[in-house]
């Protein structure tokens, strides 16, 4: 049987993510060259500013997902999420001190919990059950797009105008205004949300969520633990010899790889046991690590950066499926909002553990370390109950 066409709304919102994550990721690519050279701050600063990032992202999902469950509610979260973002952008350019990096970042990211619950929900609410891993995944794909095409504009404006990184974020501005129209002028509410509902409790809906969605979130939280900030890839990138114009260019080897296999990987989710699908993108975390540790030269920096993206694109939006499946359609974004507290709290301490044992061990050491997390949670995953 042909596959149901994808709503208008999973396009949208794949195009609103394409433009943003472009602006965010031309920032995200230089952001730890800027800390490390520009400012003169350590790793183990780029490693924190990361964490603390992602973390901030990830309690403002929490927040961002219970209101948008509360007032059953979608756009408006997530145009506040996209709007923020966008008119936070600039203070990066301005900032002078790590200090400065830390508090852009930490607003940048609040923007981005507030819009992201909201956003996964909306297209769990839009979708039917058979179809999500596609739609994640597509939706991933076009995020990954400007991701992609990120690195690449950064390389080329690094080349245009002399290493000057500043008025590069700058640039990185117009992008992040697009995104905003795209999504206030196609993006719309889904008719059901629309009618008066009654208002829900706010912090009972957190009870609320079952015993599956939270063993799921554990297993999500484990194998965050192994993955650390793509910083690291461009720092990796670095100490293989790539220089601060062609630094960021890991970025495009990790993004393609992931691009070209998110959709793949989830259609595949909508028919296979996910349990497969996410063991094989852990095994894959760990293959990459143990290149990128072991391994020197080019050649094998671009098969372990390869990898790194593949296991992105067998993970991530397979996980936000079987949330979307899980939940109930009442607390579809507050289930989402603990998923990304739990993954985000595993970002922080990956992050800032990798910058203190890079700083003290080496890359190599930090690599292992990663790989030995990701196979400890792929054991994991097959002790809990298939449900």
């Amino acid at each position: 049987m042909s596959r149901p066409r994808l709503p208008r709304t999973v396009w949208v919102l794949g195009f609103v993510s394409l433009f943003m994550d472009l602006s965010s990721e031309i920032i995200h690519a230089l952001l730890p060259l800027f800390v490390t050279v520009t400012l003169g701050a350590s790793v183990a600063v780029v490693g924190a500013i990361d964490g603390l990032a992602e973390a901030t992202a990830s309690f403002a999902k929490l927040l961002g997902g219970r209101l948008s469950d509360r007032y059953q509610k979608r756009k408006p979260f997530i145009l506040l999420g996209y709007g923020l973002a966008a008119v936070t952008k600039p203070l990066m350019a301005l900032a002078g001190s790590p200090a400065a990096v830390l508090g852009a970042r930490l607003v940048d990211r609040t923007a981005k919990g507030l819009r992201g619950a909201p956003r996964d929900a909306l297209i769990a609410d839009e979708t039917l059950p058979e179809q999500r891993g596609a739609a994640f995944g597509l939706r991933q794909s076009l995020d990954t797009v400007g991701a992609l095409l990120a690195p690449l504009a950064a390389a080329a404006l690094m080349i245009l105008l002399a290493g000057d990184i500043r008025t590069i974020f700058w640039i990185a501005v117009i992008p992040a205004f697009l995104s905003v129209a795209v999504a206030l002028v196609f993006l719309r509410e889904p008719r059901q949300h629309l009618a008066e509902r009654k208002l829900q409790p706010l912090l009972s809906g957190f009870r609320q969520v079952d015993r599956n969605c939270r063993r799921l979130i554990l297993v999500a939280f484990l194998f965050t633990l192994a993955r650390f900030s793509e910083s690291f890839l461009v720092l990796r990138g670095a100490e293989a010899g790539l220089t601060l114009a062609t630094a960021p260019l890991v970025l495009v080897v990790f993004n393609l790889s992931y691009v070209l296999l998110s959709y793949p990987a989830g259609a595949l989710g909508d028919r296979r046991d996910p349990r497969l699908i996410l063991t094989t993108g852990m095994a894959l975390l760990v293959a990459g690590n143990i290149v990128l540790a072991t391994m020197e030269g080019l050649a094998a920096l671009t098969l372990g950066v390869g990898l790194w993206g593949a296991h992105m694109a067998l993970t991530q939006g397979l996980f936000a499926k079987l949330i979307a499946d899980a939940a109930r359609p009442e607390l579809r974004a507050t289930t989402f909002g603990l998923f990304h507290v739990a993954t985000g709290f595993g970002t922080l301490l990956a992050s800032v553990g990798a910058g203190m044992l890079w700083a003290r061990d080496g890359s190599a050491a930090t690599f292992l370390a990663s790989a030995g997390m990701a196979a400890g949670a792929g054991v994991f995953l097959w002790l809990v109950p298939r449900r």
